[in-house]
């Protein structure tokens, strides 16, 4: 039966790393492409410092890149090892790689977070002797069967994490994975970050300045790289259909060389007449100030969403949210209580229920946000995350300590 897993103490993100209680406190090592940026990139950290409160040893294995530095800060040890390739040659050469850190910093469980690096790891603990977990981060595409026996790595863990109910019943029906192996642990939100409460008007001011918005404008907001399956053309009709120019459209995010789409997504504005009406800004890096400019914010996904990041933040926010009725989103936002969920692709039924958001007084508008950072609260922290994987190694490990230790 799939179940998310029990935890009964949460560790606390804020309090300065402990000292190991002793040489042989559990080692976790997680295994990653990159520390970049990303969601994935984020609740390995994240993780990574409650393990360290909590007394046991965490190691990470990546690439590298701008995060090492916030990882190494919070106590944990970075490893530098080529696991981002998708080479068989180097993967293969990954395994003596890993069995040697394995040994070398003790390590009892790894945790493989991504698929090339999860091929490499499995082999080096069946070596190692160490433990072997998967989280099960995306509904992988598989368009043949070899990509899907590589995809089905992720299903091999002696324990596979699954982000979202959807990811765990697509685990189960494509992967053939055993349902008592499964554990369903949402993502986290960071309830600090993404608290209304904690953006100051200065910061909203200078990004409204920095992205020119008029005064007393609404706002629709879709975050999300520019990319096709984010479904930022549907929003474009949909604001046509609406037929409105006393508002701001802004698709939020980078390109990431995809400038070609880029491109198309200008066509199409020009053609339907909106250059006053949608704009196309780069990646934000103060998005709990972005949201709260936000009158709307869109999640217009034409693939289901494995969770729904920004539907999550967004009512951490208190925004209005309106979502691709599939995937992750399904579980991240009621409708008629915290948002509106609509057919995938639906560029009218969109327009419809923007307008509704948008028409919301200003009780209708305070019920949900109070509704909706309520359940944020509740259903998808940051801390609930992190106690529930650390209940997982314990469980794994059979631990007799506790996997998460009160301050």
């Amino acid at each position: 039966m799939m179940r998310r897993a029990d935890y009964s103490t949460t560790p606390s993100e804020t309090q300065a790393p402990r000292a190991f209680r002793d040489a042989a406190a559990p080692a976790v090592m997680q295994v990653l492409p990159r520390l970049v940026s990303g969601g994935v990139e984020r609740g390995t950290i994240d993780v990574a410092a409650a393990l360290v409160h909590a007394g046991w040893r965490a190691i990470v294995a990546s690439e590298g890149g701008p995060m090492v530095r916030e990882l190494e800060r919070a106590g944990a040890v970075h490893i530098t090892l080529p696991v981002a390739t998708k080479n068989p040659l180097v993967i293969h050469r990954n395994i003596a790689r890993l069995v040697d850190a394995i040994r070398a910093h003790r390590i009892d469980l790894v945790h493989a977070r991504s698929r090339a690096p999860a091929w490499s790891a499995y082999y080096a603990t069946r070596r190692a002797g160490a433990r072997f977990m998967t989280t099960f981060h995306g509904a992988y595409k598989a368009r043949g069967e070899l990509k899907r026996w590589y995809n089905g790595i992720m299903a091999r863990g002696e324990r596979v994490i699954a982000i979202s109910e959807f990811i765990a019943n697509h685990v189960v029906d494509r992967y053939g994975c055993d349902p008592a192996r499964i554990r369903m642990i949402p993502r986290g939100v960071d309830l600090v970050r993404f608290d209304p409460q904690n953006v100051s008007a200065e910061r909203v001011i200078q990004l409204a300045r920095e992205w020119r918005l008029p005064d007393g404008v609404p706002v629709v907001m879709l975050p999300g790289r520019l990319t096709r399956l984010k479904g930022h053309a549907i929003l474009i009709e949909a604001m046509a259909r609406l037929g409105r120019r006393d508002l701001c459209c802004l698709l939020v995010g980078g390109d990431n060389g995809h400038a070609r789409y880029r491109r198309e997504l200008e066509d199409l504005i020009r053609a339907r007449g909106l250059e006053s009406v949608v704009r196309l800004v780069d990646h934000c890096r103060d998005m709990p100030a972005a949201f709260m400019l936000a009158d709307v914010v869109v999640s217009a996904s034409i693939d289901p969403e494995a969770f729904g990041r920004v539907a999550a933040e967004a009512q951490a926010m208190g925004r209005p949210v309106v979502a691709s009725d599939h995937g992750g989103s399904r579980e991240i936002v009621v409708p008629g209580k915290t948002g509106w969920l609509v057919r995938p692709g639906d560029a009218a039924a969109l327009a419809a229920a923007i307008d509704e958001a948008l028409a919301l007084d200003a009780d209708a508008r305070a019920l949900l946000a109070r509704q909706a950072t309520g359940r944020v609260r509740d259903e998808f922290s940051r801390e609930q995350m992190c106690a529930a994987t650390l209940a997982v190694y314990a469980e794994l490990l059979g631990a007799t300590r506790e996997a998460s230790a009160t301050p």
